[in-house]
C-alpha cells in the first residue's frame, strides 16, 4: 500500500507541477501584453502613401468538401480592394462531392468580372492541407500569399491591412491577423469558443510578440512571403499543424512573425460537438507531433532562455490535457490517501499549492475577456459563469485530447481530419441534414458520460469524509463531463 500512495501522490504532483510552471509561463505573457498595452505599443496600423508601390499577392484557398460555405468565401477574397492586375487567387479544392461544380461557376462568374481566380486540382490529395498549399505555390505568381480557411469571411479591406507590413523589415515572413467570430451568440458552445480564441489572440499573441519570443501563424487569416516559405523548407505534411510547424521552422531559420490585432478576420465557429472535437483532436495531436518535431530543435538553437522557455511550452501546451487527465483520475484515490492514511501530509500541502495553477489560467483569460468591455463589476459579474463553464468544458474534453495528444508523442499518425462547417451565422442556423455531420456516438463519448458519474462519487467522497478540500475541482469535472457527453449525445441526434 505504501508503494502505491507514493505511485499516486508522485504522479499527481508531478502532473499539478506541470501545469502550475505551464500556468506561470501564461501569467508571464499576461504581464508583456499589459506592458506593451500601456506603453501603447499595441496600435500598429498601417495607411498606405498615394504612390505606393501595390506587390503582386497570390491569395490561397485550400478547400476540401466545402458545399456550404466555398461560395460565402470565394465572394469575399474577389471582392478585396487591391488592383486587379496585381491579385491572384488560387482555390485549391481538393473536394471529391458537387463542392467541385460549385467552385466551378463560382469561378467562372469571377472570372468573366476580370478577376485573375483558378480552380486548382491536384491529382491526388497526398498531404491534405500543406500538400494542396505546396502545390499552389510552385504555380503561384505572387509574392506574398494570404491564407484563409473555409470558415473564413475576410473584409474587403484586408490586403491593404496587412501587406504594407512587410515593407517594414526585411525579415518579417508572416503577417498574422486576429481572429474574428460572426455567430459567437449561436450557442453556449461559441460564446466559450470565442473566450478562449479572444484571449489567445488579446494576451498570448500579443505577450509572445511583444516579448520577441516565437509565435506561430494560426493556419488562416494571414499572409506570408513566399521566400519565407521556401526558406523555411517548404509545406510538410508529417503533422497535422503544417502551421505551428513552418512557423517554427521559419523563425528557426531566422524569419519574424509579425502579429497585427487590430485587423480583424471575421470567421464562423464550430457549432456542433463533433466539430469542436475533430478541430480539438487535430489542433491537439498537431501540436504534440510539432514538439516530438522541432522542440530538440529549440532547444539546441542559440536563443535567450526567455524564448526558449516560452517556446517549450508553447510546444508543450497539449501536454496539459495528459496532466489534467492524470489530476482528475488521481484526485478520488487521494481523497481517500488524504483520509484514511497517517502520512504524507507535507506532499498533501504541497500538492494543494500546486491547484493555484488554475487560479493562474484564470486570471490569464481574465485579461483576454475584459479586452473589449467595459465596467469592471459588469465584466466580472459576466466573466465568472462563463470562466466556469469554460474550464468544466475543457476539463470535460481533457480525455478526448489527451489520446489525440499521446498519439501525437509517440508517433502514431493519422490522417488530416477536417472541421465540417455549417454556415450557421444565427441563431436560426442548424446543421439538421448536413451532409458532413459525424452521426456516430463513439466508445470516447460513452467514456466521458461514465467519467461524469465517477466524478459525481468524487463529490460524495467529500461529504462523506467531510474533506472539501477537492470538491471544486470535481464540481466541474462531473459538470464538464456530462456536458460534453450530453453536447455529443444530443447534437448526433439532432444531425
Amino acid at each position: 500500500m505504501y508503494w502505491l500512495e507514493l505511485l499516486i501522490l508522485t504522479l499527481y504532483t508531478g502532473a499539478l507541477s506541470f501545469i502550475f510552471v505551464y500556468s506561470l509561463s501564461q501569467l508571464s505573457l499576461v504581464y508583456k501584453f499589459r506592458k506593451a498595452k500601456r506603453n501603447g505599443r499595441l496600435n500598429q496600423s498601417v495607411a498606405l502613401s498615394a504612390d505606393y508601390d501595390y506587390p503582386h499577392v497570390t491569395v490561397q484557398l485550400p478547400v476540401y468538401n466545402e458545399l456550404y460555405v466555398v461560395e460565402r468565401l470565394i465572394d469575399a477574397v474577389a471582392n478585396f480592394d487591391w488592383p486587379k492586375d496585381k491579385l491572384e487567387v488560387q482555390v485549391l479544392d481538393d473536394s471529391n462531392d458537387e463542392t467541385v461544380d460549385l467552385i466551378a461557376e463560382k469561378v467562372a462568374e469571377w472570372q468573366q468580372k476580370g478577376i485573375d481566380i483558378q480552380q486548382v486540382r491536384r491529382p491526388d490529395r497526398k498531404g491534405f492541407k500543406a500538400g494542396a498549399l505546396q502545390y499552389g505555390l510552385t504555380i503561384a505568381k505572387g509574392e506574398f500569399i494570404p491564407i484563409f480557411d473555409a470558415d473564413f469571411v475576410p473584409e474587403m479591406d484586408f490586403l491593404k491591412q496587412t501587406i504594407p507590413h512587410f515593407d517594414k523589415d526585411d525579415k518579417i515572413g508572416v503577417v498574422q491577423t486576429r481572429w474574428g467570430h460572426i455567430n459567437e451568440n449561436y450557442s453556449i458552445l461559441t460564446k466559450l469558443q470565442a473566450f478562449g480564441l479572444n484571449t489567445h489572440f488579446f494576451v498570448e499573441q500579443n505577450g509572445r510578440s511583444q516579448g520577441g519570443h516565437f509565435l506561430n501563424f494560426n493556419g488562416t487569416a494571414g499572409v506570408w512571403r513566399k521566400s519565407c516559405i521556401a526558406d523555411a523548407g517548404g509545406w510538410k505534411a508529417d503533422t497535422l499543424t503544417e502551421d505551428l510547424d513552418l512557423s517554427y521552422r521559419a523563425q528557426l531559420k531566422g524569419w519574424q512573425i509579425f502579429y497585427t490585432p487590430n485587423t480583424v478576420a471575421p470567421a464562423e465557429l464550430p457549432a456542433a460537438m463533433s466539430a469542436i472535437k475533430s478541430q480539438q483532436y487535430r489542433w491537439t495531436k498537431g501540436a504534440a507531433e510539432t514538439s516530438r518535431k522541432l522542440l530538440p530543435k529549440v532547444l539546441k538553437a542559440d536563443l535567450s532562455f526567455a524564448t526558449k522557455f516560452h517556446a517549450t511550452f508553447h510546444l508543450l501546451n497539449s501536454a496539459v490535457f495528459i496532466c489534467i487527465v492524470l489530476t482528475a483520475m488521481l484526485s478520488v484515490p487521494v481523497l481517500f490517501i488524504r483520509n484514511l492514511s497517517d502520512s504524507w501530509h507535507l506532499l498533501m500541502r504541497i500538492s494543494m499549492i500546486f491547484l493555484m495553477g488554475y487560479v493562474f489560467l484564470a486570471i490569464f483569460y481574465w485579461n483576454g475577456f475584459k479586452e473589449e468591455r467595459k465596467g469592471f463589476w459588469k465584466t466580472l459579474k459576466e466573466f465568472v459563469p462563463q470562466m466556469l463553464m469554460l474550464l468544466a468544458v475543457f476539463l470535460g474534453l481533457s480525455v478526448h485530447n489527451a489520446v489525440a495528444v499521446f498519439e501525437g508523442l509517440i508517433g502514431k499518425k493519422s490522417p488530416f481530419v477536417r472541421t465540417p462547417k455549417f454556415n450557421i451565422t444565427d441563431k436560426k442556423g442548424t446543421w439538421k441534414g448536413n451532409k458532413y455531420f459525424a452521426k456516430k456516438i463513439n466508445a470516447l463519448t460513452a467514456l466521458e458520460g461514465l467519467l461524469g458519474l465517477y466524478f459525481l462519487g468524487g463529490l460524495g467522497l467529500a461529504f462523506y469524509f467531510q474533506d472539501f478540500a477537492l470538491l471544486p475541482f470535481h464540481l466541474l469535472l462531473s459538470l464538464g463531463f456530462i456536458l460534453v457527453f450530453y453536447y455529443s449525445v444530443q447534437h448526433t441526434r439532432n444531425a
